[in-house]
């Protein structure tokens, strides 16, 4: 926990699943959060219950397709905590279907949403990590980026690139920055929600009633890259439910 307390750290796709449960989470074992989604609302929401439960939290409206979004994020936190300790790069996308089908809309949003995302967390925190002498980049990938099944080959692809760049970024980071890669499996997210078409959404709903764990289990294996000593790099966490296969 005292690796934990104080530390800044910003968080995109905060307002719900993975990037809720982690903003509680270390916000609860005293890190300053702040927290970047969409969705105003619902992350306005999470901010109140972290600014109830005593903790100290800052939020903006961030779309991670929008370099200038990300880049405001990474500014909110250095303007009001002086630092950023670590960035979590969070926010996905996972409207799959069969290549056949040529939803190339979707396909677009995949790339824009997880790799760009990524890739523009990397391009706002990196030079002030590099100012500061420290920092911690946390990429959430996949076990998509692990094994490639029909329907999933676009997200998998910018899941496996999420796992390239940062594997990329670690070997160019040098013995100060830590780079860590997250990779869940069937997770209690609302995913399926996002999916235009009816037989995949109610096939991964299914499957997440069946098996899913829950994003705590995710927050929990973040938080555990985080609060190691500077010196130990956590380079990747595989989390998945027992019976995923």
């Amino acid at each position: 926990m005292t690796e934990i307390k104080d530390k800044v750290v910003a968080i995109t796709g905060a307002s719900s699943g993975i990037g809720e449960a982690t903003a509680l989470l270390l916000a609860e074992r005293g890190a300053k959060v702040v927290l970047g989604a969409r969705g105003t609302d619902r992350l306005a929401a999470v901010a109140a219950r972290i600014e109830t439960a005593g903790g100290e939290v800052a939020h903006l409206r961030t779309d991670v397709r929008s370099r200038a979004d990300v880049a405001g994020l990474v500014g909110l936190a250095t303007e009001r905590y002086g630092r950023l300790d670590v960035l979590v790069s969070n926010a996905g996308a996972m409207p799959i279907s069969p290549l056949d089908e040529l939803r190339v809309e979707d396909w677009e949003e995949m790339v824009d949403v997880n790799l760009k995302g990524v890739l523009y967390g990397i391009a706002a925190a990196l030079p002030v990590f590099r100012a500061q002498g420290f920092g911690h980049f946390v990429n959430t990938a996949s076990t998509s980026a692990h094994r490639i099944v029909p329907s999933q080959s676009v997200y998998s692809g910018t899941k496996m690139a999420v796992r390239a760049v940062s594997e990329g970024l670690r070997q160019e980071a040098g013995g100060k920055l830590r780079v860590t890669i997250i990779s869940p499996g069937m997770t209690m997210t609302e995913f399926a929600g996002g999916m235009r078409r009816p037989e995949a959404r109610a096939k991964l709903t299914e499957m997440v009633e069946g098996i899913a764990m829950p994003p705590d289990a995710v927050a929990r294996g973040i938080a555990f890259a985080i609060e190691q000593p500077a010196d130990i790099d956590v380079g990747e966490i595989v989390v998945r439910p027992t019976a995923q296969s």
